[in-house]
């Protein structure tokens, strides 16, 4: 630097602002006639406008809304339901006007505002972003939602029948996201999107690979570990979609919707209870609850609910059988977990929901480096009580051993946790990095640590944190 010359003074921080983000856009915009978009879009306004979400949301000054081009994007600023409650309003009222194919996106995170050419206040920022890579996956009546958005409704009973989980979908820069769809009746589309499909016909079944990171600057050997890593993190993307919950009100609406058939060899494993005096270790029963239920998940045999739908009934289960129904399972496994020192006590039991009866119990006594053993004699256990069939690989997998240091493994659990935690954000993704980077350097051959890793550090690629 030149002698004469003072350093710059840093920019003030941002103003930043997480919004609840609505998108659409007309699909085949491109291929009208100018006269049709612009009367299409002027006809998709006047829905919007007269949409009751949409006038109660400005008349509280609790909206934003943008152009852009064939489409809109509405921020709200309030409240986590505004924007599926409004595309709900908005589908519904387009049964009206069947010439406006109209598909939705939904994304909570973080947006700025910024002053455009004209003077005017946008917004710009990751909210905005993904919300657009969530809506590029859908189809005409489509309403898409991400995880982040909807771990958060799951958490209210009435709008856990309008979540389907979808899996992931490739989006911009070969990352996937992993997506929900809003639909119910005949409100949203309930068909798997097109770009779905193809990707599950190119792929082998039940395996869903995670997002492709910006890897970091290492050597041949850890980036195929790193690579081992991503196909092995299907561990915790989960091969069953769930059926729709019944039993809850639909937002606005009474429910109407008729439970199908359970299948029986179907389970839903419930968040394990925390028992030890230091309540800190809630990470080490998540996880064990999260590492029982990934192995689970890997028998094909077996429709496995995944957690997104389970940590709602966290607090306390209640009546078992109403939560199956809701869960649309056969059978409940819950269960304890007591740690101290290098000392685990795992209770587990295994529920018929139809009867409430108790098919198989068991406590297991270990040490911290034999944890993993119980895992997968919990998996097996419940595999046979269900009857499920098990291919020999399938077989290799739920008695895989990740690692054979217990201090990589607990510092991998408490990362896990980080991840579980229903506030997306950039804390908790931080948090999440901090562990499982210190899981890696003590094990640089822990596979999974590595995916988890890896997965992280793509959201944060994606979001831009």
């Amino acid at each position: 630097m030149n002698a004469q010359q003072t350093p710059a003074e840093p920019k003030p921080d941002l103003p930043l602002e997480i919004a609840h983000v609505l998108l659409m856009d007309v699909v085949g915009y491109s291929k009208l006639l100018v006269n049709d978009q612009i009367e299409l879009l002027q006809e998709l306004t006047r829905i919007v406008r007269d949409a009751e979400c949409f006038r109660a949301a400005e008349e509280r000054g609790q909206l934003d809304r943008m152009p852009t081009g064939d489409g809109m994007a509405l921020l709200f600023f309030h409240n986590l339901e505004q924007p599926a409650r409004c595309a709900l309003e908005i589908s519904k009222a387009l049964r009206n006007h069947p010439r406006i194919q109209l598909r939705m996106g939904i994304h909570s995170g973080p947006v700025n505002p910024v002053t455009d050419v004209n003077d005017r206040t946008n917004f710009a920022g990751s909210g905005i972003n993904v919300a657009q890579r969530v809506l590029d996956c859908g189809d005409a009546g489509h309403i898409l939602l991400s995880a982040h958005v909807a771990e958060d409704l799951g958490q209210y009973r009435h709008w856990r029948p309008y979540l389907h989980d979808l899996g992931e979908c490739e989006v911009k820069h070969g990352l996937r996201l992993r997506l929900f769809n809003l639909y119910k009746d005949d409100l949203g589309n309930s068909q798997v999107p097109e770009k779905l499909k193809q990707r599950r016909r190119k792929e082998p079944s039940g395996v869903r690979p995670i997002s492709t990171p910006r890897w970091p600057k290492l050597g041949l050997t850890a980036a195929i570990l790193l690579l081992a890593g991503a196909l092995a993190a299907s561990f915790y993307i989960f091969v069953h979609r769930a059926p729709p919950p019944t039993g809850a009100s639909a937002p606005g609406t009474t429910a109407t919707s008729v439970l199908a058939a359970i299948p029986e060899k179907s389970i839903a494993v419930l968040p394990f209870e925390n028992l030890s005096s230091d309540k800190e270790n809630a990470y080490f029963a998540d996880g064990i609850q999260d590492e029982i239920l990934t192995r689970l998940s890997k028998i094909a045999d077996l429709k496995v609910i995944s957690r997104t739908s389970t940590q709602h009934y966290k607090s306390a289960p209640g009546n078992l059988s109403e939560i199956a129904k809701e869960l649309g399972v056969a059978h409940i496994l819950e269960g304890s977990v007591q740690k101290s020192g290098d000392a685990v006590r795992v209770n587990v039991q295994l529920i018929k929901a139809a009867n409430d009866s108790h098919l198989w119990a068991d406590t297991f006594d270990r040490k911290l480096t034999d944890i993993f053993a119980v895992e997968s004699e919990v998996a097996k256990a419940v595999a046979d009580q269900l009857r499920a069939e098990l291919t020999g690989q399938e077989k290799q997998v739920i008695a895989a051993k990740p690692t054979d240091n217990p201090e990589a493994y607990d510092a991998y659990l408490r990362g896990l946790a980080y991840t579980l935690k229903t506030g997306n954000n950039a804390a908790n993704a931080l948090a999440a990095q901090k562990y499982l980077r210190e899981a890696v350097r003590l094990d640089p051959k822990f596979a999974l640590a590595w995916a988890l890793l890896s997965n992280v550090d793509a959201h944060g690629y994606l979001v831009g944190s």
